[in-house]
C-alpha cells in the first residue's frame, strides 16, 4: 500500500474540534473542510468532546484550553489516561497570554501548541502531519513540537 496523494484522498479521518466560541470552531472547520478525507465533529465543552470519544473513531483533537466546567488542560489530561488513545494527535489552541501555558499543553500530553489568533492553516497542515505522519507541504511551523513518544 502506498502513501501517494491519491491513497491519501481515499482514507477517511475524523477531527474533533473542541471550543466553547463559535468563530473559532467556524475558522477551524472553513479551514479543515478542504483536507483530503477529513470529516469534523464539533463539540462546545469538554464534556461533549469526551462523549463524541467514547461513540466515535476519531483520528485526532483541535481543544481549547479555556473552556467552561473542565478546561483543555483536563481534557487533555482524561484523554492520555485512557490507553487507547495514547497515539491520538492533539492540538491545543489558546488565547491565554500566561507564557507557561504552551508548555503546560505540551507537558499535559498535546502534540502542539498554537496560540489565538492562530493561522487556520498553519492548524490545518500541522493537522495533516500529524494525521499522515509526514508534513505534506515539506516543512517544519515554527513554535510548534510533536510530543515525543514515551
Amino acid at each position: 500500500m502506498t502513501d501517494s496523494p491519491s491513497h491519501r484522498d481515499k482514507l477517511a479521518f475524523t477531527v474533533l474540534l473542541v471550543d466553547d466560541a463559535e468563530d473559532c470552531l467556524a475558522t477551524l472547520g472553513l479551514a479543515l473542510e478542504g483536507a483530503p478525507g477529513i470529516t469534523i465533529r464539533f463539540a462546545r465543552t469538554a464534556e461533549d468532546g469526551l462523549a463524541v470519544l467514547d461513540q466515535e473513531a476519531v483520528s485526532a483533537v483541535v481543544t481549547d484550553l479555556q473552556l467552561p466546567v473542565m478546561t483543555g488542560l483536563e481534557l487533555i489530561a482524561r484523554i492520555r489516561r485512557q490507553e487507547r488513545f495514547g497515539a491520538l494527535p492533539i492540538v491545543a489552541i489558546s488565547a491565554a497570554t500566561d507564557p507557561k501555558t504552551p508548555q503546560a499543553a505540551l507537558d499535559s500530553g498535546a502534540n502542539a501548541f498554537f496560540a489565538k489568533p492562530f493561522s487556520p492553516s498553519a492548524v490545518r497542515r500541522k493537522l495533516e502531519e500529524l494525521i499522515y505522519g509526514g508534513d505534506l507541504w515539506g516543512k517544519q511551523e515554527s513554535g510548534v513540537r510533536r510530543r515525543e513518544s514515551e
